[in-house]
């Protein structure tokens, strides 16, 4: 068989509704690397944020800030920053609206206005983390791989008119990521494995979000989790069981990837 890359987002894919991986999903991750096949996380938080499934887990291998930094054996061998004059403008135009915007860098996080810490925290609470403390200078202070701006639906098409600079991927109704335009999950995947000499039709896929999409489109094999959304679960080649029902397992088991 040859060599696959298998990529997994983190939440609602590789955790479960109780935000842990489950037994049948660590065991056929130790199963996939001792047949050889390269293992990554592809996540939408950053290495901060991931470190505790990075960690329990065991990877070496993350695609992180969806996909603005991509490490290959703890190495970043992938990076897209966001664009700061644009990012800039964001910012002045988020807080002449009195939206809230929280700034990432790989291991650190800052919220650079100060309007509505109960949407801030409702949002970041939704994947169990607490929202971070003010700081007017982080922007200034760190390299920036990807932020979140706090806004609903309403607000959708102003910000993405304005800020062409950016790929805005809704995760939540009251907030969404700021990506740099190009730029995605999968076009790291693509990266990583072109990097490793594997082929994109031996790209595994597994997600369940609205930024998962586009990996789930570029892979070989591309499998949403049972409890996508239905136009996530279009996106792929398979549909699999969900996060709570072995759903990781069953899909590899029918790729006849694990036993």
């Amino acid at each position: 068989m040859e060599r696959k890359l298998i990529a997994l987002d983190i939440d609602g894919t590789l955790l479960s509704s109780q935000r842990e991986p489950l037994d049948s999903t660590i065991k056929a991750l130790k199963a996939l690397r001792e047949a050889g096949h390269l293992v990554t996380i592809a996540t939408g938080r950053s290495r901060l944020l991931a470190g505790g499934v990075i960690h329990q887990l065991g990877c070496s291998n993350y695609i992180i800030c969806n996909g603005s930094a991509g490490f290959l054996d703890h190495e970043q061998v992938y990076k897209h920053t966001l664009d700061r004059e644009a990012m800039t403008r964001m910012i002045d135009f988020a807080s002449e609206r009195n939206i809230d915007i929280i700034l990432f860098g790989l291991d650190s996080f800052g919220r650079v206005t100060n309007f509505d810490g109960a949407k801030v925290s409702n949002a970041m609470s939704s994947f169990g983390q607490q929202a971070p403390e003010y700081d007017a200078d982080y922007f200034s202070q760190h390299e920036v791989y990807q932020g979140c701006a706090f806004y609903d639906q309403s607000m959708d098409k102003e910000f993405e008119a304005a800020f062409p600079e950016f790929r805005l991927v809704r995760w939540h109704e009251n907030s969404v990521d700021i990506i740099p335009n190009p730029g995605s999950k999968a076009q790291t995947i693509l990266a990583l494995a072109k990097k490793v000499g594997i082929k994109p039709e031996n790209i595994v896929t597994f997600g369940d979000g609205n930024n998962d999409i586009e990996m789930l489109n570029l892979a070989g094999t591309g499998i949403a989790m049972g409890n996508a959304a239905s136009h996530v679960k279009e996106a792929a080649n398979i549909v699999t069981d969900t996060n709570d029902q072995d759903g990781i397992y069953k899909a590899l088991r029918q790729l006849e990837l694990v036993r």
